[in-house]
């Protein structure tokens, strides 16, 4: 399983973003599948994770109510919408998946794409 990020850039505080995380090769639906993010001089944090099996989205309270998760299965892409965007958003953000799971341990993930730079400045 290879994922691929896309679709960071740099937009300004309050527009929206979504980046995709493409799948080469299997179904996504039976893995978890993670969104983190690492700022310069920050350890990498857990964005949020769509669960296969149980079914289940957790969030970073920091993210709550402005980032959401979506899967095209035919296209075996996830896809993270991120609106009203702020300047503590910016990092690096990692697609990360790991099979059969119900959670997304950052330590524990079988599979991470490289990242996708997002920057949010006026």
């Amino acid at each position: 399983l290879q994922l691929v990020e896309s679709g960071g850039g740099l937009v300004e505080p309050g527009e929206s973003l979504r980046l995709s995380c493409a799948a080469s090769g299997v179904d996504l639906d039976n893995y978890a599948v993670g969104w983190f993010r690492q700022a310069p001089g920050r350890e990498r944090e857990g964005v949020l994770c769509f669960s296969g099996k149980t079914g289940d989205t957790t969030y970073a309270a920091s993210v709550k109510g402005r980032f959401t998760m979506s899967e095209d299965s035919a296209k075996k892409t996830a896809f993270l919408q991120m609106n009203s965007l702020k300047p503590e958003d910016t990092a690096v953000y990692y697609c990360a998946a790991l099979y059969w799971s119900d959670s997304c341990p950052p330590q524990g993930m079988d599979y991470w794409g490289k990242g996708v730079q997002v920057t949010v400045s006026s």
